[in-house]
């Protein structure tokens, strides 16, 4: 038997040890030269975009693990005083290669979409400003049309992968009376459909679960989850301009988010050496939080992933999970032994653990929940698992 006390972060192995897993989720951002793409990157690996108490990690020169801002975390350690805190990350991959006719493996275009393939979502950074001084690759600002060259060449590779796809299913799907056949058939057309009117996969929708999961499946590039990053003036940080609005237009029919930036500003912030002194600079401009800790926070939701915690003397941490999975699932994010022998999962909301400030209190307070198989984690729960295998 293994049990595992979380709250005190305590193991009893036996016979063998657990060893933590991590989520490895990856959001890759792309743009065209000179929209600010790799001066973002830059900003993000300086590590100076939140307390320097967490550290960005290069993986690779372009690849970079970096924690994800919780200001929930912050008071956990201020109430439960643990020896460490260990936040939640992110990936982020910065994708260069990008040219026209990058479908067909122009420029450095296998490499740029075989690194694309490799993402869980997409950071599209689109220039937002104008700067006599940084030339535009296509001689004038206009954003619409950067994301749309962006957009074509993603498109052609997933017509390609469509039709190839077709091709292989489309006698047995209508001769052959395979039901699956079919179903994917009928989804690879809806496909075809839109684009070859120059609209990305992620525009189509689908009436059921079983579907979706189809569709999923065929790991469309323009399928990806996407956020358009405006890289915008000094001026402009706050409130957009003309160009965002354009952009706005632009992208309503994807279900994409939309962030604004000020890539000049971030780099200033990156050169400060105090948190206090980001802050001070952060509140003159009138901006509470900096860009960089937004596109952060923004590309973790962007990845469909929430954070639950576990809060003991020897460790308070915070993990990661998809929205929506349910405790066993959750339990699994640490160990798969967690998920194959759960039993049960003790929960404390996050709010209540505030109000009472101890897990003592909040059992003696009846805040503490007991919870089976079928329960849908929430953002922010703090939990203890119990489990057999």
């Amino acid at each position: 038997m293994i049990f595992m006390q979380f709250k005190k972060f305590t193991l009893f192995l036996q016979p063998k040890i657990l060893k933590i897993r991590y989520m490895a989720l990856r959001c890759g951002i792309v743009g065209l030269p000179n929209v600010g793409k790799s001066t973002l990157f830059n900003c993000i690996s300086s590590g100076k975009a939140q307390s320097a108490n967490f550290p960005f990690c290069t993986i690779e020169p372009n690849i970079g693990s970096t924690i994800v801002p919780d200001d929930r975390l912050e008071v956990l350690e201020k109430i439960v005083k643990p020896n460490r805190v260990v936040p939640a990350t992110v990936e982020i991959v910065d994708i260069a290669g990008l040219v026209k006719g990058a479908s067909k493996g122009e420029g450095l275009g296998n490499q740029f979409l075989a690194n694309i393939r490799e993402t869980d979502a997409i950071l599209h950074v689109l220039r937002c400003f104008n700067d006599p001084n940084i030339v535009h690759v296509d001689g004038n600002v206009n954003p619409v049309r950067d994301k749309e060259i962006i957009d074509t060449e993603l498109q052609l590779k997933d017509l390609e992968t469509v039709e190839n796809r077709i091709s292989k299913v489309q006698k047995q799907a209508q001769t052959g009376g395979d039901k699956n056949a079919k179903k994917l058939y009928d989804i690879l057309v809806k496909y075809r459909e839109v684009l070859e009117q120059g609209k990305s996969a992620r525009t189509v929708t689908f009436d059921n679960a079983e579907d979706e999961k189809i569709a999923r499946e065929l790991y469309l590039l323009t399928n990806k989850p996407v956020m358009y990053v405006c890289n915008v003036d000094e001026a402009s940080a706050k409130d957009g301009n003309s160009y965002v609005e354009q952009v706005r237009e632009a992208v309503k029919e994807e279900n994409a988010q939309i962030l604004v930036i000020a890539a000049k500003i971030e780099s200033e912030i990156a050169e400060l050496e105090s948190y206090e002194e980001r802050q001070m600079f952060l509140e003159e401009i009138g901006l509470e939080k900096s860009g960089v800790v937004r596109l952060i926070r923004s590309a973790y939701a962007l990845l469909n992933l929430e954070t639950y915690f576990t809060a003991g003397v020897q460790e308070v941490r915070a993990w990661t999970y998809n929205k929506g999975d349910k405790a066993p699932a959750a339990a699994g994010v640490i160990h798969s032994d967690f998920e194959r022998g759960f039993i049960r999962a003790e929960v404390i909301k996050y709010e209540d653990f505030v109000h009472y400030g101890s897990e003592a209190a909040c059992r003696a307070a009846g805040k503490l929940g007991v919870e089976g198989k079928e329960y849908v984690v929430q953002d922010g729960d703090i939990m203890h698992f119990l489990f057999n295998v």
